[in-house]
Parts: structure tokens; C-alpha cells; sequence
């Protein structure tokens, strides 16, 4: 059984130790963290799934952006403990945030990676969003949470506007669900290692 909660400010160094252990060194310079920096992330869609002991064994991130006047939600990193990759957890906590985010009203979700992958997510590329360079087209894919979301938007992806400072709210304690392991860890084992979007 695992637990799947929103991150807390408490959790910071340990989801930051978890993204290096899966990522390359220099992930901070890919692209899409120039949309990230500075911008508060979208706290309630932060979620971390951990193993019955309290292990982190997955985390999942949101950022607001923008593109043209629409506002969107960049998914991204998302990343599971090496010791459990191939086990299906991924899909879980995907899932999971992606039916908060359509519950508390967003519109679309927008992230750089695989699209074999992510297209058992919904996920299909956008040809007429534009993500900052050196990003590859092909991987710039995105997720209509309401019919027609995406129909209409186009242009580059900007940076939200960044709110002023205040007190970020306390994570809901309430939010938290509880998960059985995958059935099937077949189900959402990736073909080849590492699809993640661009962290």
C-alpha cells in the first residue's frame, strides 16, 4: 500500500535529493526552468507517493504558465526512486494528480516529453505551442482536461505572472489517499528507460 499527499515545505530537500538521483546533473539549465523560476508552483498538484514505511518513492510537480492570454499547467519533473522504476508507480501518481487538476477547475496540461509514453495519458503533441529553445517540437505535448481546451491556443509559453509575496496556504492534511501497488506492473512499464518530461 503506498500514500499519495501534496508536498510540503518540509519535503523540499527530499524531493530536490530525489530529482538528482534521477536526473542528470545540470537539469536546472534545460528549458523549461526558465519558466519555472521565481513562479510558486501549484502546491495542491505537488504530490509525493510514498511506501507504506514513508519511503518517497515518486513526486510529481505543477507550475502555472501561460500561453498567449490561456493559462496552463506544466507538468514536470515527475520522478520515481530507480529501486522501483518499471513498477507502474509512475502511472499511479499521473493519474492521481491529473484527476485533482481536473477537479479543482484547470483547463489543460502542457509538458516536454515522450510521446509514445504519454500518449497512454492523453497527451498528444502540440504543433502550435512553442516551448523555449533548444526544446524539440516533437516533444511538446499537451492534455485537454475539458473538451476543447486546447482548441485556439498557440504562440510560446511564457512565465505566469508571479503573485506578490504572501504566506503560501498549509497543505490540506485531508488530501492525502492511500493506493495499492499496480496489478499489472507491466501496465505502465515505460519500453525504454526514463521518459520523463523535460524536468
Amino acid at each position: 500500500m503506498y500514500e499519495i499527499c501534496p508536498e510540503t515545505p518540509a519535503d523540499e530537500s527530499e524531493v530536490e535529493g530525489l530529482y538528482d538521483l534521477c536526473f542528470a546533473p545540470g537539469r536546472t539549465a534545460l528549458s523549461s526552468y526558465r519558466l519555472r523560476d521565481g513562479v510558486p508552483r501549484v502546491a495542491d498538484l505537488c504530490l509525493l507517493l510514498r511506501a507504506a514505511g514513508g519511503t518517497l518513492m515518486a513526486a510529481i510537480r505543477f507550475w502555472p504558465a501561460m500561453v498567449g492570454d490561456h493559462p496552463v499547467l506544466l507538468l514536470g519533473p515527475i520522478a520515481v526512486h530507480p529501486t522501483a522504476q518499471g513498477e507502474g508507480l509512475g502511472g499511479l501518481l499521473m493519474r492521481d494528480s491529473l484527476t485533482r487538476a481536473r477537479a479543482t477547475g484547470h483547463d489543460r496540461v502542457l509538458l516536454v516529453g515522450d510521446a509514445p509514453y504519454y500518449g497512454r495519458f492523453g497527451f498528444i503533441r502540440l504543433d502550435d505551442v512553442l516551448m523555449p529553445p533548444p526544446t524539440n517540437p516533437d516533444r511538446v505535448l499537451g492534455l485537454e482536461l475539458r473538451p476543447g481546451a486546447w482548441v485556439g491556443v498557440s504562440g510560446p509559453v511564457l512565465r505566469a505572472p508571479v503573485p506578490k509575496p504572501s504566506d503560501p496556504p498549509a497543505p490540506d492534511s485531508t488530501a492525502c489517499t492511500q493506493v495499492a501497488h499496480p496489478k499489472d506492473p507491466a501496465h505502465d512499464r515505460p519500453q525504454r528507460p526514463g521518459p520523463a518530461p523535460d524536468h
